[in-house]
Order: structure tokens, then sequence, then C-alpha cells
């Protein structure tokens, strides 16, 4: 099983890396519905 990077989430949800990030160390910054994205995929 590969493991999955933060470049790796960015790049399917359509945005930086450093949102991705945003979202891992300060979450209220980001949209919702982007939040929402990255954090589906991040489940899966």
């Amino acid at each position: 099983m590969k493991n999955i990077t933060i470049m790796d989430i960015a790049k399917e949800a359509g945005v930086s890396k450093a949102t991705v990030s945003r979202v891992l160390t300060d979450p209220q910054i980001v949209s919702k519905p982007t939040r929402d994205r990255i954090l589906q995929l991040m489940d899966k």
C-alpha cells in the first residue's frame, strides 16, 4: 500500500499543499466546502 502525501491530497482536491496543511493545523481559515472536500479525501 502506497503512503499518501499532502501533495497527493492537494492534487486530487485541486488545491495547494499549503491549503491541505492549513486544514490540518488551522482548519477554520479554510472555507467549509474546501475543508470538507479535503477531509473526505483523507478519509478514503
